[in-house]
């Protein structure tokens, strides 16, 4: 019976381990039933440790073993990367001798952001890129303090931030950044503006409407700052469905967003103004932009418009297409380019992309044909 008796007890015992907090437990004396309460004619059988700690307790084991000793003074990291990797091979119809066949790893990112709340954090980015003499360098992207509900519905980076536009439009409209910049900052685009600087950006989000407006040096993340020239910088936008707050995922949310984006760069000497319009549902994709912008030495305004689309037929596949035509300098030059492919999306971490990437360019005297092939990764 005695036998009985403690093994009842290690049974209960062993369940009670899958708590999630320590428990003490009692034996009656007389019948042998096991309680968590104190009571008449019961003898108390000890401290049961929770799954929880004894987790915790193997964590620590472990680490000692190791060596390996793990300190943060914020309570959340969280690590992340973006990876670009990829395949071009470039026809010039002009001159066949700039031919070119090569394998790329278009972006590295390795990003941490250090939380001290639940919303508040500080982040830093750091890039790769290749020189002119082919060394792989490392820069950095972002390095900025992130607060939230500094004004009424209104965070605000701080650092070197996000610029308001490109950002948004990677996540709305042009999703697929890994084979072409967003025609804003494509060199055979407009090639206006770039997606980070140093500066300070407040963002505001509701249902309905968003917006990202900052203040910033100007010449962007890849130059130098020079003088006491600023750029000043924005993004309203109108969240015809609600989406305005959410995190939209283009293969599961539908949203209709308009909005007006520009700059008023000093630092650069030019302005420019666009209006973007962007509908999504699961099924398809399809946005439009028009820009028009201003060189203050030239005193000339120019312009130029991009439309994209996507179109979802069956699970884990689309086809996508993009058009971009822009106006430049002062003779009225021309660039323009066509993109088309495919993509299948593998897992949630990989995609993998191949498509079609005519340029046409008239300063350049530049008329070429890419053929790519991308796999992206991010975790």
């Amino acid at each position: 019976m005695k036998k009985i008796l403690v093994s009842a007890a290690a049974i209960v015992g062993l369940s009670a381990s899958l708590f999630a907090a320590p428990i003490t437990l009692y034996q009656d004396t007389e019948t042998g039933a096991i309680y968590t309460k104190p009571g008449e004619g019961r003898i108390k059988l000890g401290n049961f440790i929770s799954a929880e700690e004894i987790q915790k307790e193997r964590e620590t084991d472990i680490k000692k073993e190791l060596g390996i000793k793990v300190e943060s003074h914020v309570p959340t990291l969280k690590f992340s990367g973006t990876h670009y990797l990829g395949y071009t091979y470039t026809d010039n119809k002009r001159d066949s001798s700039k031919n070119s066949s090569k394998f790329e790893t278009r972006r590295n990112y390795l990003q941490v952001k250090a939380y001290w709340n639940e919303h508040d954090y500080l982040r830093t980015t750091l890039d790769t890129f290749q020189n002119d003499d082919g060394s792989w360098l490392l820069r950095l992207k972002y390095a900025y303090i992130y607060i939230s509900d500094i004004l009424p519905l209104t965070g605000v980076e701080f650092g070197q931030v996000h610029r308001p536009w490109i950002d948004w439009e990677e996540h709305h409209g042009w999703l697929y950044r890994s084979i072409a910049k967003t025609f804003i900052e494509e060199g055979e685009g407009a090639h206006l503006t770039d997606s980070a600087d140093l500066g300070v950006n407040f963002k505001t989000k509701t249902d309905y409407f968003s917006s990202e407006i900052g203040v910033y040096n100007g010449a962007g993340y890849h130059h130098k700052h020079e003088g006491d020239r600023l750029s000043y910088e924005w993004r309203l936008t109108a969240s015809i469905f609600g989406t305005g707050k959410r995190h939209v995922h283009a293969t599961k949310d539908e949203y209709l967003d308009l909005s007006f984006t520009g700059q008023i760069n000093n630092q650069k000497k030019y302005d420019w103004y666009g209006i973007h319009g962007v509908y999504n549902q699961p099924t398809f994709l399809l946005a439009g932009m028009y820009i028009t912008y201003e060189d203050y030495d030239s005193d000339k305004s120019h312009d130029g418009w991009t439309v994209n689309g996507e179109f979802r037929p069956i699970e884990k596949w689309s086809i996508f297409a993009r058009y971009d035509n822009f106006e430049y300098n002062t003779n009225d030059l021309t660039r323009y380019e066509t993109i088309a492919g495919a993509a299948y999306t593998y897992n949630k971490n990989v995609k993998l992309i191949g498509n079609i990437f005519y340029i046409n360019d008239d300063d350049d005297a530049k008329d070429e044909t890419k053929y790519m092939f991308t796999t992206e990764v991010n975790w």
